[in-house]
């Protein structure tokens, strides 16, 4: 399937029954036989825009890997991937013609050549690429966000569960926890070095991102997939995109999701057709089981201020979260200044050792709850009511369409003009 963001984020990342543990156990044995010691491990990527090329580069630069797969719905975005790739990693990249699979299904293929699979397509197609990796007893490393839509999310929740029965490493692209300024700080945090966190603030303010224009040939399945980041099947709109790192942190710190949300958003300066569907600026705020709120903002409007960052404020102090800043009220001030890595990198480190020594290492959860609470965010703003997350969670609303083919209807269509309709708070469907 298709990625084609050249963005690469500021700051980009359990249970068995006893009818199955026997199998479990079999399946566990065989599949870590081959991780021990030198033996390589076969990696496939499903996705081969900027954001899958840099995760296999990334996955690559683990020793003992090799890139045996490649799938993508686009034969040049293949191409172009497989090229560059070849040329960082040389040797390492071995992906003869027929084990390049193009189109909506060749992701089955890709994921049945590999040990560990790397999903990086457009995130509406995640919750069932997820599924099929783990049903075929891969390890895998998922982009984030992980679905678009609650039905997405459940799925993707589903399928985590049995990653755990048959012992699979999951990884989600949340790098955050993998940064150890961001461990130490969120530990210090949770520790209570500014007391009891009554409000957090979160932000992904920034201009926005590429555009694809149409083409005279294309059939709006292709034109869609092309421009996934405005369209709210594929991309989820850019509050669950980029704005679920965020989000997440906000999750990390309180060791919980939202309860129930509200919020405004809306389409003020992105207004061209070319933006699609998504809103420009969301505002959220999300209610926390103890009590405390987040305040959510995230923005893509050229010449405005700009900010990616979170921040605590509790009874003791604040804490620049994203700054690794912990300032006490009358007491000493606290800034990360331990060892720095490059957590893009550091995730895949992580994932690869978890599957060599075979230790628990199942990052979907946290993974799903962070994009079902961005997700929960563009619920509110879209419709302008106050939804809890129960409600969110349980939603059958799916944008997906209902069949995957280059002519296929699609559920958002352009009218006479080339203009998408815009969910209109107060009136539209969004839950």
């Amino acid at each position: 399937m298709n990625s084609t963001s050249n963005i690469m984020p500021v700051t980009r990342r359990r249970f068995i029954s006893s009818s199955t543990v026997a199998t479990a156990g079999a399946l566990s044995a065989s599949r870590f036989a081959f991780a021990q010691g030198s033996d390589t491990l076969k990696i496939a990527l499903v996705g081969c825009g900027g954001r899958g090329s840099g995760a296999a580069a990334q996955a690559l630069s683990v020793p003992g890997t090799k890139l045996v797969a490649m799938a993508d719905a686009f034969p040049d975005r293949l191409e172009g991937a497989l090229n560059g790739l070849k040329e960082a990693k040389g040797a390492q990249v071995d992906v003869p013609k027929e084990r390049q699979f193009v189109g909506f299904q060749g992701y089955k293929d890709a994921i049945s050549a590999a040990d560990v699979v790397i999903l990086a397509t457009p995130p509406g197609f995640r919750p069932m690429q997820f599924a099929e990796a783990i049903k075929q007893g891969k390890h895998v490393f998922a982009e984030k966000p992980v679905a678009t839509d609650a039905p997405g999310v459940r799925q993707f929740l589903a399928a985590a569960e049995e990653a755990n029965r048959k012992g699979l490493k999951v990884g989600v692209g949340l790098q955050r926890h993998h940064d150890p300024g961001y461990v130490e700080t969120v530990k210090k945090l949770q520790d209570g070095a500014i007391g009891d966190i009554t409000a957090q603030r979160v932000y992904w303010n920034d201009a926005g991102v590429w555009v694809n224009p149409r083409k005279p040939d294309q059939t709006e399945m292709e034109y869609q997939m092309r421009n996934w980041y405005y369209f709210v099947w594929l991309c989820g709109d850019h509050i669950a995109e980029q704005h679920i790192h965020n989000l997440d942190v906000a999750n990390w710190v309180k060791n919980a999701h939202p309860v129930k949300a509200r919020g405004m958003g809306g389409r003020q300066v992105l207004t061209d057709k070319r933006y699609g569907q998504i809103y420009d600026h969301h505002m959220v705020e999300f209610t926390y089981p103890d009590g405390s709120i987040c305040f959510s903002q995230c923005r893509h409007q050229p010449g405005c201020w700009s900010e990616v960052n979170e921040h605590a404020i509790g009874t003791k102090g604040t804490s620049a979260v994203g700054s690794k800043l912990v300032r006490p009220t009358g007491g000493q001030e606290w800034r990360y200044r331990g060892k720095s890595v490059d957590p893009y990198q550091q995730e895949h480190d992580d994932l690869f050792e978890a599957i060599r020594k075979n230790t628990p290492y199942n990052e979907g959860f946290y993974g799903a709850h962070s994009t079902m609470t961005s997700i929960l965010g563009r619920m509110v703003t879209y419709s302008g009511k106050d939804i809890t997350w129960d409600e969110a969670l349980k939603s059958q609303l799916s944008y997906f369409p209902d069949e995957l083919s280059w002519d296929a209807k699609m559920k958002a269509l352009p009218d006479a003009d080339g203009n998408y309709e815009i969910p209109m708070p107060g009136v539209a469907k969004a839950w």
